[in-house]
């Protein structure tokens, strides 16, 4: 018989579905916080104490990403996170192992653009997604209508993949997103690119209002404070997603791991406020 190494052990707990994790919170009556950081900045080793000291903070979902060098939907922060993640080395390989070598227990999202995705194999990446323990996929450049192969692929080896719905998005392709979407629907709150913001978009109510699902639906982009964050779950939002604000400290480089627990408690607390 097969002795699995704690490893694999990390990896089959961190497989429950994104949805198991959202049921679990609806019964609390309990928004989630979505974090994102880039993996292998500013090195693997140190992407693991960031990783643990979000989850530490609150954090119920981690995205992931892997780094691309021309990443069209991130801003400034996150360009420049994949830039110095690239330049310390990180590939897919090291990013499957560094996952497979965390030490937390909530969900984990890889988000990443299609080329590296394509050029690894589609099959092949989701594959060993799976066995390193992701979740699930975000895939910011792949149109719905072209993702037939990878959403094959995911629901194969169990995982979830995530569309983004912009204000922008009609509704005919929202509908399509429905349809072929799962774990949650990322709502973009704003038109542009990633990066923190002083303010809650208005469109952000609007946009709630108009993806009718029983999905869960996480709005990101701009949201980089435990006020904003309430404001976004008060309307009506079933997660909120943090990236930028993240990204800063770990650029900083100043006290990272202590403001990476603080801002993920600031968060949460906003989020749990607002029930």
């Amino acid at each position: 018989m097969k002795t699995e190494t704690r490893a694999e052990l990390r990896a089959e707990i961190r497989r429950q579905k994104i949805s198991e994790k959202f049921s679990e919170l609806r019964e609390k009556k309990e928004g989630a916080l979505i974090s994102y950081v880039m993996a292998g900045d500013p090195s693997a080793e140190a992407t693991c104490g960031i990783v643990r000291a979000l989850a530490n903070g609150g954090a119920d979902i981690i995205e992931l990403g892997f780094p691309f060098s021309d990443p069209v939907a991130d801003g400034p922060t996150i360009q420049a996170a994949g830039q110095r993640a690239l330049a310390a080395g990180m590939d897919t390989e090291r990013y499957f192992e560094l996952v497979r070598d965390l030490e937390v227990e909530v969900p984990l999202i890889c988000m990443t653009y299609y080329n590296p995705v394509f050029r690894y194999g589609v099959e092949k990446f989701v594959e060993h997604a799976a066995e390193a323990g992701i979740s699930g996929l975000i895939i910011p450049d792949i149109p719905v209508e072209e993702a037939a192969d990878l959403k094959h692929s995911c629901e194969k080896h169990g995982l979830d993949l995530i569309f983004l719905v912009a204000p922008t998005t009609t509704d005919a392709r929202i509908r399509k997103i429905l349809q072929r979407g799962s774990g949650f629907i990322y709502l973009v709150s704003r038109l542009g690119v990633t990066g923190a913001r002083d303010n809650v978009a208005g469109s952000t109510k609007e946009l709630l209002s108009r993806v009718e699902t029983e999905i869960p639906k996480a709005v990101g982009f701009g949201i980089s404070t435990g006020r904003q964050a309430a404001e976004v779950r008060k309307a009506g939002a079933d997660a909120v997603i943090v990236g930028s604000a993240f990204v800063k400290i770990i650029e900083e480089g100043k006290d990272v791991k202590e403001r990476l627990e603080a801002l993920s408690r600031e968060l949460k607390s906003g989020i749990l406020e607002a029930n």
